[in-house]
């Protein structure tokens, strides 16, 4: 599990024991190709790792939503299948891409960076009529009534891409614990994103239970994107009804929307953020020595920091960390914090029988060896 330091923003990959590769967001700031800039050069850093694996794709790639921040520069990296002028020697493929229906239906306005998001529908929509390489997750009325007339000119029943479709709260396929030690459920998104009214973007994204397995073991990621705290409560509420609570529990949490208080509550406090009740119950169950990461600038205890109206908020870090140690957990980590703010290196994990360890860098141990922060109860 690699966190990278993308600024406010978030790129996020899980490399498995069989060697595929799911990619989380890509956000990618031209900036960081200098030297003097904190955030990674995600392009060269993502291009080095699969050289590596001697790979020239990813197995999944999957953009949570389209906000800038988590689809930054993709269209430059990645090959799209849609047109010949983004194919080329150099570009990633992307072998199955994951997108929620609200990408395939958004109409683009000018403050939404519309140039990659359109490419990115273009994209979404041409694997998605081909009925191959993509996985659409919700199955609203309003993108049936897209695609059913699109199919009936090529002949097809609309039912022809139901394969394609993840509902909320199943397990998505292609992925076994039997076969991959690993298994992605989807918490979100719901229908009702798509089709009571306007598309909220964060509201409509992409929300997984990763469970991931080692020597028999599970231990268990969520990776939540820019959900606010009434999209929390709805997947409290909907799970805990169908009896799936063991999907809330987490080993590993990257916190919604950089560490904004909005994930928490509506009111962001003066000291902390008081979280609503069915978000301080998903905090709660946080497993004996996890973790928190919040993919964001530094999130600093100053003057300034309280009254600070962009995320990240002190007063939602405050807040985590206070339920970190209600449950016994480990740290809270920040991407562009770790191991320092000057040239910050991505936050790895590994997950083995011990549990979740994370690897702390040289830089942060003054010294010149890698080594693993490791749990002090296996299992947990």
């Amino acid at each position: 599990m690699i966190f990278y330091p993308v600024g406010n923003g978030d790129t996020t990959q899980v490399i498995l024991d069989n060697g595929k590769r799911v990619l989380f967001d890509f956000r990618h700031k031209e900036c960081a190709e200098e030297e003097s800039t904190p955030e990674i050069d995600l392009k060269a850093t993502l291009k080095k790792d699969l050289a590596e694996a001697d790979r020239a794709s990813f197995d999944v790639v999957a953009f949570t939503h389209a906000d800038n921040d988590h689809i930054q520069g993709s269209t430059d990296f990645f090959w799209l299948e849609h047109a010949k002028r983004y194919h080329g020697e150099g570009r990633i493929k992307i072998d199955q891409l994951w997108v929620p229906a609200a990408m395939l239906l958004e109409e683009a306005t000018h403050d939404q960076q519309s140039e990659e998001f359109v490419l990115l529908r273009q994209e979404a929509r041409h694997r998605l009529l081909e009925g191959k390489g993509i996985l659409v997750f919700s199955k609203p009325q309003a993108l049936a009534d897209w695609l059913e007339p699109k199919l009936k000119d090529r002949g097809e029943a609309l039912s022809a891409r139901d394969h394609l479709f993840v509902d909320a709260g199943t397990l998505v396929p292609g992925f076994t614990l039997a076969q991959d030690n690993v298994e992605f459920f989807c918490h979100s998104p719901f229908i009702e994103h798509c089709d009571d009214g306007d598309i909220i973007r964060n509201s409509a994204a992409l929300v997984f239970n990763v469970r991931l397995q080692a020597d028999g073991l599970t231990y268990d990621y969520l990776e939540v994107g820019d959900a606010e705290y009434c999209d929390l409560e709805k997947i409290v509420d909907i799970t805990k009804y169908h009896k799936n609570d063991d999907r809330l529990a987490w080993d590993l949490f990257n916190i919604p929307h950089h560490c904004s208080y909005r994930a928490l509550s509506d009111e962001k406090g003066d000291e902390e953020t008081t979280p609503c009740e069915k978000v301080a119950e998903l905090l709660m169950m946080g497993k004996p020595d996890s973790y928190i990461v919040s993919c964001s600038l530094p999130v600093t205890d100053s003057k300034e920091a309280y009254e600070q109206v962009q995320p990240p908020h002190i007063q939602a870090r405050k807040t985590y960390e206070k339920y970190l140690r209600k449950v016994d957990g480990r740290s809270f980590l920040v991407t562009m914090e770790e191991p320092n703010g000057y040239k910050p290196q991505p936050i790895v994990f590994n997950v083995a029988a011990a549990g979740v360890t994370w690897e702390k860098s040289a830089a942060s141990l003054g010294s010149a060896a890698i080594v693993a922060s490791s749990p002090s109860r296996a299992g947990a």
